[in-house]
């Protein structure tokens, strides 16, 4: 599971999933794809760098 940071909203649908199609119709598609490919990368060095203890009561 994945951490959202503030202003990963704007890479993200209500459901968690990316947002391959850029929120604004004028947005460069290329452009946006490689800022989502670099906010995927971000969730990985997130995962990778903690360890996630839940407990449960």
């Amino acid at each position: 599971m994945s951490i959202l940071r503030p202003g990963d909203e704007k890479f993200h649908y209500c459901d968690g999933s990316h947002r391959w199609i850029p929120p604004d119709p004028d947005y460069d598609q290329e452009v946006w794809d490689e800022q989502v490919r670099q906010h995927k990368k971000g969730h990985l060095r997130n995962e990778r760098a903690k360890v996630r203890i839940q407990r449960l009561v």
